[in-house]
C-alpha cells in the first residue's frame, strides 16, 4: 500500500461503499472493489493496533506520583 495514510484509507473505504451502493456495478468490478476494501481494512486495523500499543495512560499512585501504565490495564480509583 506504499505511503498510504490512515485517513486516506478510511476515505477510500467510504468511497468504495458509496460506489457499491449507488452504481450498477458489474460482478467483476464489485469483486475488485471488495478486494481493495479488504486490503484497506487490513491496513487500517494494523495502524490502529500500532497506535493502541503506543497509548499509555498516566495514573496517580497513592504517594502522589504519576505512573505510566499500558492502556489495556484497568485503573482502580
Amino acid at each position: 500500500m506504499g505511503e498510504l495514510k490512515f485517513e486516506s484509507a478510511i476515505k477510500r473505504l467510504e468511497e468504495i461503499v458509496e460506489e457499491l451502493e449507488k452504481e450498477n456495478v458489474s460482478l467483476e468490478d464489485a469483486l475488485k472493489k471488495y478486494e481493495e476494501a479488504v486490503k484497506l481494512i487490513e491496513f487500517c486495523s494494523k495502524k490502529l493496533e500500532e497506535v493502541e500499543r503506543k497509548i499509555n495512560i498516566l495514573v496517580r499512585t497513592e504517594d502522589g506520583k504519576l505512573e505510566k501504565r499500558p492502556f489495556e490495564e484497568e485503573v482502580e480509583e
